[in-house]
Formats: C-alpha cells, structure tokens, sequence
C-alpha cells in the first residue's frame, strides 16, 4: 500500500509539472509570436536562432527549434537516463509546437524597442514557469549542460557564449542595431526568468555579531518568529571567541530587525545579504525531484 502510495503521488507530481511546462511554453509561444519573431528579435537560444533562420531560409521557427533540440535530448538521454529527461523531453517538444500553433497570434507593435522589453518580459516569465515545474526548453541550456561535462566552461559560461554567437548572427543577417534590441531583450527575458523562479519575497540574510547574542536571538524569536543559528567565532584581532547569529527574514522583517538588534545592543555589528532562495519552515517548501 505505501509503495502504491508514493507511485501514486510522483505521478500526481508528474502531471502538474507538465500542465505548469505546458502553460510556460505556451506563454513563452505567444511572446514570440507577439513581439519577437514579427520584429526579427533574436534574442539568444535556439530561439532566437529559429527567428534568423526564418528569415534568412524561410524554415519555421517551431521546426529549427526541434531539429536542435532532438539529436541533443538523445545525447542527454543515454548520457543520464530517460527518467532525468523526460522533463526536459515534454518541454523542448511542446515549447516547438507551441511556437508554431500560436503563430497566428498578431504583431501587437512595430516598435522595436517596445517588443524587445515586453517580448523579453513575457518569454522570461513563460520560461520560469517552465523551470519552476522542473522542466527546460532544451536548447542551450541543454547544450551547456552537455558542454559542462566534457570541458573546463560552466553552464553559464556556455550560455553566454551560445547566446552572444545568436546576437553576433543577428548582426550580420539582419543589422547592428537590431542586434542590440535583441541583446536588451535577453537581459530583460532572463531577469525576468530569475524573478519568476525565485519569487516576488525576497529575503535577506543576516549575521549579526554582539556580545549579547543571547538577548538578540531571545528578541528575534519572541518578536519575529523566526528561528535563528548561533555560530562560534573568534575575533582576528582581539582573538576573543564570541557567538554570532545567523537569521534570515523576509524583506519587510528588516528594518524591525536592526530596530530589534541595535535597541539591544547598539554596537552590534551586522552584516545584511541578499538570499536569493531559502528552503525550509518558515519559507518555501522543499521539493523533491523525484523523476
């Protein structure tokens, strides 16, 4: 019963990421098809090299982006197995169909300008629902992914070169300045990326150092309700051991922080940080990558 159970419950998982993929991949489709492709903005990606092509071949972009993206989900397939793929299989496939079945979406601007911000804006949050659902669009992020294993790059470093080759292409089949709408358009999409899979609350994490570390983590627990961690340090110049405490807080929870903090003890040292994620009680739940 409890093998069935969990069965059961990676399928219901399963299922949801790939209705989350779909709707991603057709937000995504409707952006390009909106502002991107009617505008020859090809921002990065396979994508961006569906929209040169288009142009210079009259091959559809939904059909360059397949063509790429298969022998690539092949490779990854016998390299990590067929369950670590079958995410990124759904969303390279569907997000190639989805280009091509929105295509009778109109141009909603000829503004240049105007479609490589809210082009960028809309592929960036159809892209982070895809990511958020555990899937990709294959692509570069796919091929950088391959190229990390074999050579010294990072995934982002291979990212970057793969996107900065699309931007130099666009230069050369359509124009200069359009290669630089094209490269504000992937700033855009890729902020916008980022926003959506970590969220709009963004936390802060603090390590505060005082010699009344004691009544500080008392005060943050009674008045915050969050937890917080003690860790032993030494000071380089005096060589005193001290506590230091670790918490992190939602934005708005700053600012009664260092009011909490310094009413304490007004020379406390703090140090405030930017925690791009945080997992765990209190904050986002866990998920588990199962399949």
């Amino acid at each position: 019963m409890k093998n069935n159970s969990i069965k059961k419950n990676k399928i219901k998982e399963l299922l949801i990421d790939f209705i989350g993929i779909t709707i991603g991949c057709a937000v995504a489709g409707i952006g390009m098809n909106m502002f991107l492709i009617p505008n020859q903005i090809a921002a990065g990606g396979v994508s961006g090299l569906g929209i040169i092509l288009l142009y210079v071949l009259g091959i559809p972009v939904g059909a360059t982006v397949l063509g790429v993206n298969v022998p690539l989900l092949f490779v990854e397939a016998k390299i990590m197995g067929f369950n670590y793929t079958i995410r990124t299989v759904y969303g390279a496939l569907m997000f190639s169909f989805l280009i091509e079945v929105f295509s009778f979406v109109p141009n909603f601007t000829g503004d240049i300008f105007l479609s490589a911000i809210y082009g960028g804006i809309i592929l960036g949050i159809g892209l982070g629902l895809v990511f958020r659902n555990r899937g990709t669009t294959g692509g570069t992020a796919l091929a950088a992914q391959l190229l990390q294993k074999y050579t010294g790059l990072t995934i982002g470093q291979a990212i970057i070169g793969f996107d900065m080759i699309i931007i130099v292409l666009s230069a050369i089949f359509f124009d200069a300045e359009v290669a630089l709408y094209a490269l504000i358009s992937l700033f855009v999409a890729s902020k916008t990326l980022d926003m959506v899979q970590q969220g709009f609350r963004q936390t802060k994490a603090a390590l505060i150092i005082s010699n009344k570390s004691k009544e500080i983590s008392q005060e943050i627990f009674s008045q915050l309700n969050r937890g917080v961690t003690n860790i032993t340090a030494r000071g380089g110049y005096t060589g005193e051991d001290r506590e230091m405490i670790l918490v992190v807080v939602n934005r708005t929870e700053l600012s009664r922080l260092k009011s909490l903090v310094y009413s304490t003890d007004e020379n406390s040292f703090v140090i405030v940080s930017e925690a791009n994620e945080v997992l765990g009680e209190g904050f986002k739940a866990v998920e588990q990558d199962d399949l």
